[in-house]
């Protein structure tokens, strides 16, 4: 472990490989777990904003979780999560004609009709942010259906921490970005 700021950051999201392998694994990190989505506060106000938006790209069954549950929900822990399907699926997942897990919010993005890419631990994955009072850690999180993208990741040569540039710059900013990079020649 290292800090950066107010962070302490894991050294496996630099020693670690990883790319998405969607063809492998087929997005079963939106349709697998016993949770949904993390959460910040302010993207409960989006997602509530670009719900009539996102919703003509929704499953019909994604549609009735999120006007049953609401567009967010809180777990027994008080923390904030995408609502799920029957207790499975993110509510926002579609499939694509290959049967992958994709995200609505995602599509509704790529379509120029919201300018929210999507949930940012979802854009982050496989590195998770828990918030403490002084500062925020920053883990790799290792999942069994990722086991194909460490694969590739390490095929590949790309640590976690490039994977997710764009996801860490979103949520931490260009310079904290510039610092890990930094401490990742070193290591």
């Amino acid at each position: 472990m290292f800090q950066l700021g107010k962070t302490i950051v894991s050294e496996e999201i630099i020693e670690k490989d990883f790319v998405c392998n969607l063809s492998a694994c087929k997005g079963a990190c939106c349709v697998d777990g016993d949770a949904g989505a993390p959460l910040d506060k302010n993207e409960t106000e989006i997602l509530e904003e670009i719900y009539p938006k996102v919703k003509p790209f929704l499953k019909k069954e994604g549609i009735k979780a999120i006007e049953n549950q609401g567009t967010f929900t809180k777990n027994e822990d008080g923390e904030l999560e995408t609502p799920l399907v029957n207790g499975a699926d993110c509510a926002y997942v579609i499939f694509d004609k290959k049967n992958v897990a994709l995200c609505a919010i995602e599509e509704a993005y790529n379509q120029g009709e919201i300018d929210f890419k999507k949930p940012v631990s979802c854009h982050l994955y496989p590195v998770r942010v828990k918030e403490y009072s002084e500062f925020s850690a920053v883990n790799y999180h290792q999942w069994q259906i990722c086991d194909d993208a460490c694969t590739l990741g390490k095929e590949l040569q790309v640590p976690v921490y490039k994977f997710v540039k764009q996801a860490l710059i979103r949520k931490f900013g260009e310079d904290w970005y510039t610092n890990l990079e930094q401490v990742a020649a070193k290591l």
